[in-house]
């Protein structure tokens, strides 16, 4: 269970403890630039995908016409 950031804590000994699961200290941007994915295969099959839909869309306008 998930209960928020951790606080440091004052110890006897006049120091400062942080606990094992604080976050690391590193920036966000280096976190986010340590993501380097590569999607072509994704947009490409978006492609495929919004041009099948759009062909069977047109496939179902036209059976209309002969419904009637």
């Amino acid at each position: 269970m998930y209960t928020g950031p951790v606080q440091p804590t004052a110890t006897g000994g006049g120091g400062t403890t942080i606990s094992s699961n604080a976050p690391s200290s590193r920036p966000a941007s280096s976190r986010a630039e340590a993501i380097n994915a590569d999607y072509t295969h994704v947009v490409s099959d978006l492609k495929r995908i919004g041009l099948l839909a759009g062909s069977l869309i047109v496939v179902l306008v036209v059976l209309s016409f002969f419904i009637k």
